[in-house]
């Protein structure tokens, strides 16, 4: 070696690895080893092991990184170079994913499948809608691979809602689609649906990813970072003029809305709700969207805080037209996941009120409301699961009609899960949405809340169109079945029910929560 490159050598800065406080990150590395684990589990172990090897594992984890987040508690920190935020409300949003995380392996984790994807139990009694109903029992098992997908998914979702830095955000969203893919199409005998559902569903995450990584580009040139904070910074001193720093966020804007389902970028979910097995889809409906719509409020409380007035119009439109969008076409659905589907977009607007408000009670009514919708909505589908006809799932709403003259106590359930989802009093719906739009009024968003509540009233028709179908109609010669042993299913209702009642007549522990954090604030 010469001596010029022994002097070189010598002049060039050291290299210094990152200081990492793997304690502050030790719920999302619970969740990580978990997935591994759960990969080599479904390689080397016997077949009929890992049936029961896989839940246990994925439900400890989930429980155990749920302690973790609890034990972090208040715990205010910015780890690996900048690039992962621990504070109040990434706590409170992973927590929240572990839970329904925890609840969709529970449906997940009924050992068969019908032929529409749905769970069943092997020796599962049933309870026909009328004379001569029938329904097929079939030896299919599910398949263990869902097992680490799905905490894999999770992984990534507990990272997107920690990311301080846009390229590390980039990275959690690929690692939350990829698996998500895999499992829309897990669904046996109804394949082709499946299949056509999983790759529309690449197709949408494809288009987020494409419109997000340029998004990242854009904030990038326009602030010499990729990081939050900094681009924040930079955001106050830049001029009105900037291309760079519009075309960055409203990149990124696209890029999540894709993620949260709102309009006019929702348009093939409707589709992966339909053709996903139903468990998978309970776990989209309420995982995904607490993980986009955290993803969604760091960004837009963090790095771009300071363009609040530049991009709150733009919030208005959209919002509008997700909640007209979700609660009309919902009037035309006669396919119950396609309806509920179309009902979840209408709630990703309602979502996007409380963001509206651009303040503290937007973020607190916000995190507040994701709570509510996830447990009703995985409650929901598990319903849905359990109710089929001789050909699988009853898809078609003409096949519940007469449901609650046979099964009285599951149409009812179902039925209080509907009006919580429509706002009704007394239910955890009324009292999301009276959180956002609280929240809304106090940012001088009153029309928004307006066109809130008239979506809302639309929407309550198609619910009560699915309670007079149950309760005042006759069946159908081939009625509607239901599954009357499959425990686990029958347990996630349970939970999902009761939280949406007692966060509907008692929600001041969590409001109070969900108000720490937000005063708490985001760290950068």
């Amino acid at each position: 070696m010469s001596a010029d490159s022994t002097i070189l050598l010598a002049q060039a800065p050291k290299f210094t690895p990152p200081s990492i406080e793997y304690s502050s990150l030790s719920p999302l590395l619970i969740v990580f080893v978990v997935a591994l684990v759960g990969v080599l589990v479904d390689a080397f172990a016997p077949r009929a092991a890992r049936h029961v090897i896989q839940p246990i594992l994925a439900g400890g984890g989930f429980i155990a990184a749920l302690v973790a987040v609890a034990v972090l508690h208040g715990r205010h920190a910015v780890l690996a170079s900048r690039a992962v935020a621990i504070d109040a409300p990434t706590l409170f949003m992973q927590g929240t994913i572990l839970v329904f995380a925890l609840l969709s392996v529970l449906l997940v984790a009924e050992r068969r499948l019908d032929s529409s994807g749905g769970a069943i139990v092997a020796s599962a009694a049933i309870t026909p809608g009328s004379k001569g109903s029938t329904a097929q029992q079939t030896s299919t098992h599910m398949q263990t691979e869902a097992y680490p997908l799905m905490v894999f998914s999770v992984t990534g979702m507990m990272l997107f809602v920690a990311s301080n830095n846009l390229l590390v955000m980039f990275v959690a969203l690929e690692i939350l689609s990829l698996p998500l893919y895999l499992l829309a199409g897990l669904a046996r005998r109804r394949r082709l649906l499946s299949q056509e559902a999983a790759m529309k569903y690449f197709l949408l995450g494809a288009f987020s990813s494409a419109f997000f990584l340029y998004g990242v580009a854009f904030a990038y040139g326009f602030a010499g970072s990729v990081e939050l904070g900094k681009i924040a910074d930079a955001v106050g001193d830049a001029g009105k003029n900037d291309l760079y720093l519009y075309l960055s966020l409203a990149l990124l804007a696209v890029g999540l809305f894709f993620k949260i389902g709102a309009a006019p970028f929702h348009s093939w979910t409707p589709d992966v709700y339909q053709g996903s097995p139903t468990p998978v889809t309970a776990f989209m409906a309420a995982g995904t969207k607490v993980a986009a719509f955290g993803a969604l409020l760091r960004v837009f409380y963090v790095a771009f805080g300071g363009l609040r007035w530049d991009w709150r119009p733009v919030l208005w439109t959209v919002a509008i037209l997700t909640m007209v969008v979700g609660a009309v076409l919902a009037l035309t659905q006669r396919d119950i996941k396609r309806m509920l589907a179309y009902s979840a977009i209408a709630h990703a607007g309602f979502l996007l009120v409380g963001l509206a408000g651009t303040n503290t009670d937007g973020l607190r009514g916000s995190m507040f409301y994701l709570v509510t919708y996830g447990f009703t909505t995985i409650a929901a589908f598990a319903v849905v699961s359990l109710v089929r006809t001789g050909d699988g799932e009853a898809s078609d709403l003409s096949q519940w009609r007469g449901l609650g003259r046979t099964s009285p106590l599951l149409a009812g359930t179902f039925s209080f899960l509907l009006l919580a989802l429509a706002g009704i009093p007394l239910t955890s719906g009324f009292t999301g949405k009276f959180a956002v739009f609280q929240a809304a009024i106090e940012g001088d968003a009153t029309p928004l809340v307006v066109v809130a509540l008239v979506c809302s009233a639309i929407a309550a028709f198609f619910y009560v169109r699915v309670i007079v179908l149950m309760f005042f109609s006759e069946p159908l010669a081939e009625g509607p079945v239901v599954v009357t042993r499959p425990t686990l299913t029958f347990a996630t209702v349970g939970i999902g029910t009761v939280a949406t009642l007692v966060l509907g007549v008692a929600p001041q522990p969590l409001l109070d929560l969900a108000n720490t954090a937000a005063t708490s604030g985001f760290v950068r």
